[in-house]
């Protein structure tokens, strides 16, 4: 390959970065927003408006878990074999319009079933654009191609916070939910526009750069033995033990997301609006915490051991809150920001180790699993904190499950993954894709 090639390849390589991430990133930001933005609504008086118990508002924040565990699994199978970018599309189009009914209906009931609904168009995204990663971005790119997908969870609720209690005090909780539900259906028809399963079927990638991508992707996975049977990936021991370990590590998060602004507003007795600022700040942290991290883990091509300290230094922040809440505010208030940052930051890492030890004919459904498994966490740490928020009319309770399950979540890693997944350094000679070479240095 001669230099005048080797630059356009260079050039190609370099918009997988400058095309594809920044639509990912765009689409799990709406996804994020449409289930996050329920803490805000509850926080706004939810409850009063629809003449509903604290226990059922908790109820309602959790349902849309319940409805995203239980299709992951069957709804990654289906991407994997027939179109994930088109699928993702028509999900778009749905989860936007459920989102924008919680905002409409008044029934309890009818709201329960949209959340569940909405939890159940929302399942198939984040799995998928994980699959969908592992077809652009090779070993040496795929923490920080997996930390800029998920920064769309942090860096939407820091703008969310900020907006979204400004939002509310504007126009009320009904029609912020309206007005945020409304983008994901524009956005669907730039998502379909500009993304495509592989890199042969972009227009925007040479043939020469694809070959060149799908070349280095292909020595990666044989290194890795072939696995025929999806039963038997699923019930592999590393797989569940990284299913138990997000589970727990998902009550904490989802616990935090959804119920940190009824936190922060019993504690402070400020308006919505400041309320809104103070939550935002935690996820400032969370996103400069998950850049440097996924920056290192590619470097050092070091996963488990990046994923475990920061989560029991977390659940360590969580227990302060839990022990400073009583006395002071703002010192509980501190260690939620240091708490926030701590537990978004291994999240890169993580999602990269499961295409380092799993083939690609089975990789999807083994993420679908683990996220799945999340999902359920997610669930529970939504519901439960919300209903001790409710019976015990304090935050107390909920910082030290929340606490305690970040802590267990990163002693099942310490546990349960003893030795790092070897770096394939040994792998045969090939032209480089370094991402120092391809890809914009994340600072």
């Amino acid at each position: 390959m001669n230099q005048t090639s080797a630059e356009e390849v260079t050039a190609n390589l370099r918009r997988r970065w400058l095309l594809l991430l920044p639509a990912v990133f765009v689409t799990y930001s709406l996804a994020y927003l449409d289930r996050a933005n329920y803490g805000f609504g509850a926080a706004a008086g939810l409850a009063a408006t629809l003449h509903i118990t604290d226990s059922q508002t908790a109820l309602l924040g959790s349902l849309f878990f319940l409805g995203y565990f239980f299709f992951q699994v069957p709804g990654i199978a289906y991407a994997r074999r027939r179109n994930t970018s088109r699928l993702i599309f028509f999900t778009l189009i749905v989860w936007g319009a459920l989102a924008a009914l919680t905002g409409v209906i008044r029934s309890f009931w009818l709201l329960a079933v949209d959340r569940l609904l909405l939890g159940v168009a929302e399942s198939l995204i984040f799995p998928a654009m994980l699959l969908l990663l592992t077809n652009w971005f090779t070993r040496s790119e795929r923490s920080r191609a997996n930390a800029i997908l998920i920064l769309g969870n942090p860096a939407t609720i820091l703008w969310m916070s900020a907006i979204t209690g400004f939002l509310i005090r504007l126009f009320g909780w009904q029609m912020t939910f309206i007005l945020e539900g409304a983008p994901s259906i524009v956005w669907a028809f730039v998502w379909i526009m500009i993304v495509r399963d592989r890199p042969e079927k972009a227009s925007w990638m040479s043939t020469e750069a694809s070959a060149l991508l799908n070349s280095q992707l292909a020595a990666e996975q044989a290194s890795l033995p072939k696995m025929g049977s999806l039963g038997r990936v699923l019930i592999r021991p590393d797989v569940l033990l990284l299913s138990a370990q997000y589970f727990c590590w998902s009550i904490g998060v989802y616990g935090f997301v959804l119920w940190l602004p009824t936190i922060i507003r019993q504690g402070s007795s400020l308006g919505i609006g400041i309320t809104g600022l103070l939550s935002a700040i935690p996820y400032l942290f969370a996103v400069l915490a998950m850049l440097l991290v996924a920056y290192l883990s590619d470097k050092s091509l070091r996963r488990q051991s990046l994923v475990w300290p920061f989560l029991i230094f977390a659940g360590t922040a969580l227990l302060g809150s839990f022990l400073f809440a009583a006395h002071s505010f703002w010192l509980a208030y501190g260690c939620l920001i240091i708490a926030g940052g701590a537990m978004f930051a291994p999240y890169g890492p993580f999602f990269a180790i499961l295409p380092e030890i799993v083939p690609s004919n089975v990789c999807g459904e083994a993420m679908a699993l683990v996220n799945s498994f999340g999902a359920l966490g997610a669930f529970f740490g939504s519901w439960i904190v919300g209903l001790l928020q409710s019976r015990t009319g304090n935050s107390r309770a909920g910082y030290l499950l929340m606490a305690i399950a970040l802590i267990v979540s990163g002693f099942i890693m310490i546990l349960g993954f003893r030795k790092s997944v070897p770096a394939s350094r040994d792998q045969p000679d090939e032209v480089s894709l370094d991402a120092e070479i391809v890809a914009p240095r994340i600072p």
